[in-house]
Parts: C-alpha cells; structure tokens; sequence
C-alpha cells in the first residue's frame, strides 16, 4: 500500500511538471482531469489507511478528544520547510500513532491517543506547491519536527496564502503625487484606510481626533 501511494506522488508530481510546461489549453485540460484522477485515487487510499490506523490505535482509558494545534513555530532551508510541535511525552507513545499526510498544498500531522487526546495539525493552502514524496516527519523528545520538501528552492515568506494577503492589505497605499489632486482628499482617504485596518487602540485615537478638529471647526 504505501509504494503504491509513492507510485501516485510521484506520477502527481510528473503531471504538474508537465502541465505546467504546457502551452496549449486542450493540453492543459487533459492534464488537469488527470492529476485530479490520480489525486481523488490517492486520497481514498490514504484516507483507508487513516481509517486502518485509527481502528488499531489502542483504545484510550478514557474517551478521547481532538485538540486542534495552532501554535508551532517554523524555519526553512532551501530544500525544506520546517513546522517543529511541541508536545509534552510525544516522544513516549507508540510510533504508529503519529503520521502525517502530505499534499501539494497542504499538511495534516495527526498524533492518536497523547494523555486520552488525539492532536491534529492543519495547514492548509501553503504559500507554494510542496513535494509530498520527498516531505517526511521525525519524533524528538517531547517535539515532533514535519518536513515539508519544497517544489523549488525559492524562500518563503509566510507559511500560508492567507497570511500573504492579510500582511498585502494591511500595507498602506502610497499617496496620490497628482499635483491637482485635493491634499486634504488625500489625507482623508489616508486616515479612513488607516481607521479601517487599525486596532481598536487606533480607532478610538483617529475618532477623538476627527471629533476634536469638527468641534473646532477646521478639516482634519
């Protein structure tokens, strides 16, 4: 079972080169019908070995419960982005209780029955394609470190999507340098685009403000 889901991500991985060296569009289509053939195959093999893991996992004294990781650090080389989870005793339970699944664009590291608590990590829409086959995971003392193998050596940002257009938007836009533009438009405009991606702290300043200058009767 496992060489065949390598056979798959591999094949997966060969199609995206291939598509994406693709000029024309019927090309592109038939390779896009093909990796999503090969991906929904993939899944339901992996989603069988879950099924599997979790049927074999020993029953917990207790009933069990999932925790959702959201705080890990992270660093990259050029070769592989690193996620490091710190978990008191990971280190101690049975090796098959702790897998990771790996797709081009997303990661899942599930650790079954840690003191009658099954944890799964979730990250999902990665900031950049990642080769499933070449990612891996390794347990350490009380820390379980996910590697995640880069599609190329280029450095990375952020870990998600998301979290590039959140830390976009929140940069503010340069001023208009049209001479004929109104400057007091333009600073209108600059402060309701600061109010609106400030912090409540920010808010209440440019209203006190705004509300002290019509008191006075002069344009902010």
């Amino acid at each position: 079972m496992e060489s065949k889901i390598q056979e798959l991500k591999k094949d997966i991985a060969e199609l995206e080169i291939l598509y994406n060296q693709a000029q024309r569009r019927k090309v592109k289509d038939i390779l896009t019908l093909e990796i999503r053939k090969l991906s929904d195959e993939l899944s339901k093999i992996e989603n069988e070995i879950r099924t599997s893991l979790k049927q074999s996992t020993p029953i917990c004294t207790s009933r069990c419960y999932e925790v959702k990781i959201t705080n890990y650090a992270w660093d990259q080389s050029d070769k592989f982005v690193k996620f490091y989870v710190t978990l008191p005793k990971v280190h101690t339970i049975p090796q098959e209780n702790i897998y990771c699944n790996f797709n081009t664009k997303s990661l899942e590291l599930h650790v079954m029955n840690l003191d009658n608590k099954n944890y799964l990590l979730a990250i999902n829409n990665l900031l950049k394609p990642v080769v499933p086959e070449s990612s891996n995971w390794k347990v350490k003392t009380d820390m379980v470190i996910v590697n995640v193998a880069k599609s190329d050596s280029s450095k990375w940002d952020f870990v998600t999507e998301m979290e590039q257009r959140s830390h976009e938007s929140r940069k503010l836009p340069n001023l208009d340098t049209d001479e004929n533009k109104d400057p007091s438009e333009m600073l209108m405009n600059l402060m309701k685009n600061t109010y609106e991606q400030g912090d409540d702290e920010m808010k209440r300043t440019i209203a006190k403000a705004w509300y002290e200058s019509q008191k006075k009767g002069t344009p902010y």
